[in-house]
């Protein structure tokens, strides 16, 4: 991985110059900048649009998510759904045993579903999403995949594809006898995921109330219609390791995402949430580091008529920093190199990073800013004798 300088026999001090390409400096004088504080264990802060993370405490810690597993189980159906594996018309049979553990007999959140009776797709959807309902879940798993186990198993295997590489799920309802484990980085890209992939599906998450079966049910979301502008997606408690939550607000136009967990009640939950949403709003300003086209690093080119070629990103580099101008930030360019000739123009040859006090906070793709042919015999021959001496450092 390295950065390339612009001329081919330059200094060897020059190549060991490093990647880093900028760092906000602190302003004379200035006070040392406010920033979101939290008492959660764990806390997520994420801004889609810019892919940036606006905050993170104990982002990877595993927690049983509880009943916010059904978020997971809501996603693996909408997935299902728009590979047309499913469709919301489609009849699931309601069997004795998601009655038993899920339906009435349970004493848990329950639709009232009737035994040996069939429901749509999509109220079973509505009855999971609205009234967090226990035996929804438990029907729609048995209805895909005949158990709730093998459905476990397929809500695993997607949590993986879409980057959750530290969530594993149990079963479809969160219930403790067997624990999922998930984090809240994970759960903010679950969010996104479902907010990106399923939009129209993702409006079932704010529905107020609805009517099954002449049974009203009302939204118990803990967190909709507490926070201002929140339009998704739920909460989960455990013994052992207590509240959580995911939620997402549009507001003015900003979309952001936020988890936590480890809370001890659902007003520390909703408190904190509030805090954490507040923050996106209160402490960071979008800034553009790099248009679109801008030449943001060379590339390095064995055996190329030219020794570089500019790197670039496709789309503008917009960033949520934060306000202050204290919190220290620096870009890093990225890739695996050197580029071997010849280098067609538009080739995905790295990444740019933006890297804050937690860690990377953005990350973008560049790519080549045009093409380089490949050299005559005295160039290949001078970048064999480069490579042969020094490496190709840089």
């Amino acid at each position: 991985m390295h950065l390339a300088i612009s001329k081919r026999f330059a200094s060897i001090a020059a190549l060991f110059a490093g990647i880093i390409l900028f760092a906000a400096a602190p302003t004379s004088g200035s006070h040392a900048a406010e920033t979101i504080v939290t008492k959660a264990p764990m806390a997520f802060l994420y801004e889609p649009a810019t892919e940036t993370i606006l905050f993170a405490k104990e982002p990877d810690k595993a927690f049983a998510p509880g009943s916010l597993a059904k978020v997971m189980t809501a996603a693996t159906v909408f997935q299902l759904l728009k590979d047309g594996e499913l469709t919301r018309e489609q009849l699931c049979k309601v069997s004795e045993h998601a009655w038993r553990t899920g339906g009435a007999p349970s004493r848990r959140s329950t639709m009232f579903a009737a035994i040996k009776s069939e429901i749509a797709v999509e109220d079973l959807l509505k009855g999971l999403l609205v009234h967090n309902a226990n035996d929804a879940a438990i029907v729609l798993a048995e209805c895909v995949d005949g158990s709730e186990e093998a459905f476990a198993v397929r809500m695993s295997e997607l949590a993986q594809s879409i980057g959750m590489t530290n969530s594993v799920f149990a079963n479809p309802t969160g219930y403790e006898d067997k624990p999922s484990k998930t984090t809240v980085h994970d759960q903010a890209k679950l969010a996104e995921f479902v907010i990106e992939n399923h939009p129209e599906l993702y409006e079932l998450f704010s529905i107020p109330e609805f009517t099954w079966n002449k049974i009203f049910q009302r939204n118990k979301n803990p967190l909709l219609g507490e926070i201002r502008n929140l339009d998704g997606l739920g909460g989960g408690n455990t013994s052992e390791d207590g509240y959580s939550g995911l939620g997402s607000v549009d507001r003015n136009g900003r979309r952001v995402i936020a988890a936590v967990a480890g809370l001890t009640s659902d007003k520390h939950r909703l408190q904190t949430l509030k805090e954490v949403f507040s923050g996106a709003w209160e402490y960071f300003t979008v800034q553009t580091i790099y248009s679109a086209g801008d030449v943001i690093a060379d590339g390095r080119v064995y055996g190329g008529a030219e020794s570089t070629v500019p790197l670039v990103s496709n789309k503008d580099v917009d960033v949520l920093l934060a306000r202050g101008d204290t919190l220290e930030y620096r870009i890093r360019v990225v890739y695996q190199g050197p580029l071997k000739a010849p280098v067609a123009e538009g080739t995905v040859a790295g990444e740019i990073r933006v890297i804050g006090k937690t860690g990377i906070v953005y990350r973008a793709p560049l790519v080549t800013g045009g093409s380089v042919p490949e050299g005559d015999l005295i160039d290949r021959a001078v970048d064999g004798v480069q490579e042969l001496l020094f490496g190709w450092i840089g």
